[in-house]
């Protein structure tokens, strides 16, 4: 069994990460934290009850140390960096949940902050694990990327070589209301999400620099990416729905089932997908069609699990050597 602990437990993910990590028969959690502690995780989250309670720590990078080899970091963004490095120097392995890993060291600062942790970002591997499978098992930091990013990419990567750089990329994304975090706001109140739904960000979200950096990174090509965002009145589901155009006509579900063969995540419909099918579950469910030199890219998956929480279990996985699909919910919620 290898001890883990999971910092940040008050949030949507962290409430993930204890139902994914309570039942997995390798990882046993030894250490949950927030930055205020004392309290008990049950208090926190109900739902816990009479399946699993525990103290909340305040964190301490020092006793998480002598708890646990590997952390979990369900951390806001600027506030994840400082913890991860006294971590990474205690030795401790650390999967981050945060943005503050995810980019370049100039694109972070352009769009986020200063970074606190200039030693390590260049040693943080981007956890999409169809991409980075083999990076992942040998490094110690793993940059789990968010939801957009996930859904978005795993649609476009396969096709970067016939895309017309020439043309706009436009990405319409939509997600459930748990991907803006627990706290409340005028855009996730009841009264203002209920039986609504509206753009925020349009063309300004942090997740298009990521996309477009990481297209770049393994395609080698700058694409023009348009991405725009939408709050659904859902608790959870994320679709994202792509549209290009190509330098000529291609089979795109082909491409699709080649590129995933050896993915046990992916699943590749004939069909547009929807939401319910992979809620619960790590999948990413996509449709792909093309018409002449249209092409349009329909991809799905659970926002707070293959979004956040249940892929960064299979990272976890993949770092301390064991099969990816361990302990992963693969089971969707609702029929």
């Amino acid at each position: 069994m290898i001890d883990v602990a999971i910092i940040g437990a008050s949030g949507f993910t962290g409430l993930e990460l204890v139902k994914i990590l309570v039942g997995h028969p390798k990882f046993n959690i030894t250490y949950v934290a927030t930055s205020e502690g004392e309290t008990t995780l049950t208090s926190l989250h109900p739902s816990l009850t009479k399946i699993f309670d525990t103290p909340v720590q305040k964190a301490d990078a020092a006793q998480i140390a002598k708890n646990a080899q590997l952390a979990f970091l369900a951390l806001p963004h600027k506030a994840s960096m400082g913890f991860a490095k006294e971590l990474l120097n205690l030795g401790v392995k650390v999967v981050d949940l945060s943005a503050d890993y995810r980019l370049k060291l100039e694109t972070y600062e352009k769009y986020y902050c200063p970074h606190e942790d200039k030693e390590h970002i260049k040693d943080a591997v981007y956890g999409l694990p169809e991409l980075y499978h083999q990076e992942i098992k040998k490094s110690s930091l793993i940059a789990n990327p968010g939801c957009y990013p996930t859904a978005t990419l795993l649609g476009l990567l396969p096709f970067t070589e016939f895309i017309d750089e020439n043309f706009p990329i436009f990405i319409d994304a939509k997600s459930g209301v748990s991907g803006a975090g627990k706290k409340c706001t005028d855009n996730t109140h009841f009264v203002s999400i209920n039986e609504n739904s509206f753009a925020y960000n349009p063309l300004m979200h942090r997740h298009q620099p990521e996309i477009a950096e990481k297209l770049y990174l393994k395609s080698g090509k700058h694409f023009d990416i348009n991405f725009v965002p939408h709050l659904l009145p859902l608790t959870r589901g994320e679709m994202i729905d792509t549209y290009t155009l190509l330098k000529k006509p291609i089979e795109p579900l082909e491409i699709l089932r080649d590129f995933y063969k050896d993915s046990p995540f992916v699943r590749i419909f004939d069909k547009p997908v929807d939401l319910k099918s992979p809620s619960g579950t790590n999948f990413c469910d996509i449709f792909a069609k093309c018409v002449d030199k249209k092409l349009y890219i329909n991809s799905c998956i659970d926002n707070i699990l293959r979004g956040a929480s249940s892929q960064a279990v299979v990272n976890a996985n993949l770092m301390c050597g064991f099969e990816e699909e361990l302990g992963i919910p693969i089971i969707a919620y609702v029929p």
